[in-house]
């Protein structure tokens, strides 16, 4: 039985649209943006390469091919300037709002410059399409809007108090969405992300994804740091994963799916020791000397979670979002090397 997912991607490919990606350069971004022009979609990419990388742009167009990568038209330009949004969106169908500054420990250190692009830059671009015409707006959200909210797994409907400037931002955003509902009948759809992984998460700096950073350790015969006691838990989400909510959102024809958040997860927890160990058997494949690497212990770090787990039936009753990869199938995928 075919899924929703490869009859919408069938139907793309028959009725060709113009897609705008913001943050395309970024890690989920630039997965979307390969996705959409391997569907033979015209893609606008705004990115200020902040955060974002050319180099995964690059990836992108030799993945593809050079017919498909002509469709793609990259914009260098920043979310926090209005102008270069409504430039943005000229022409443009359909909005996937990527561009973030991500990261709890980034916020707590620079609050202002978290509110100042997810905010600030948010409500731009949203304004942006809105007044440009724009009929379907995704955006990403966070899990870290549940804040405090003690319940597992985490359902939509119940969230708590934010625990950090980021979780804010992204809570500021899905509020700024439901005004543009109610004022204005603008629609959007809301995707939680629960720690989403794969190819192209940047393992350097200090605020990288806890995967691409171990990874790189091990590879290099160090020993990951962990946070706290190890038990600390996870929804993983590969990135296949959000790239096929995404398309799913921006292309439903289900009125009762719009002004509204999803989760986008696996519904499966997974502790840090069991992720470093699942981490460590992938890289042992290739540096088997890394087989007896174990981690190093740190404190707390403030503002963090302490479990996470997403219950994901509403995207798939809704959406008809699946779960295409768990965290084990994901992980080989994910090795940078």
């Amino acid at each position: 039985m075919t899924n929703r997912y490869e009859t919408v991607k069938k139907d793309l490919i028959g009725s060709p649209r113009k897609w705008l990606v913001t943050g395309a350069a970024g890690f989920i971004g630039s997965h979307l943006v390969e996705s959409l022009l391997s569907l033979d979609q015209a893609v606008v990419g705004l990115d200020n390469f902040s955060t974002g990388k050319i180099e995964n742009i690059i990836d992108v167009q030799t993945g593809v091919g050079s017919e498909k990568a002509s469709r793609l038209k990259m914009i260098e330009d920043d979310i926090r300037d209005p102008a270069a949004c409504r430039k943005a969106c000229e022409g443009v169908d359909i909005v996937l709002h990527q561009a973030a500054l991500g990261s709890v420990p980034r916020s707590i250190k620079d609050p202002a410059s978290t509110h100042n692009t997810n905010v600030d830059g948010f409500f731009n671009m949203i304004l942006a399409a809105k007044d440009g015409g724009i009929k379907r707006f995704v955006y990403a959200s966070s899990s870290s809007v549940y804040g405090d909210e003690p319940n597992l797994p985490k359902r939509e409907e119940r969230i708590g108090k934010p625990l950090s400037p980021y979780a804010l931002s992204k809570l500021i955003n899905e509020q700024i969405a439901q005004i543009f509902a109610r004022t204005y009948g603008f629609r959007s759809i809301g995707l939680r992300y629960f720690n989403v992984f794969g190819p192209r998460q940047d393992p350097e700096g200090p605020y990288a994804a806890v995967i691409p950073r171990w990874f790189d350790a091990l590879s290099r015969g160090e020993s990951p740091v962990i946070f706290g006691d190890g038990k600390t838990s996870r929804d993983f989400c590969f990135v296949a994963n959000a790239v096929q909510a995404n398309i799913l959102a921006a292309t439903t024809d289900n009125n009762d799916a719009w002004n509204q958040a999803y989760n986008v997860a696996c519904g499966k927890q997974t502790t840090l020791e069991e992720l470093f160990r699942m981490i460590r058997d992938a890289v042992s494949e290739l540096h088997p000397e890394a087989a007896k690497i174990e981690p190093k212990y740190e404190d707390f770090r403030p503002g963090d979670i302490r479990h996470s787990l997403a219950d994901v039936g509403k995207a798939e009753k809704l959406l008809g979002y699946e779960i295409l990869f768990e965290v084990q199938k994901g992980l080989p995928v994910s090795r940078p090397f």
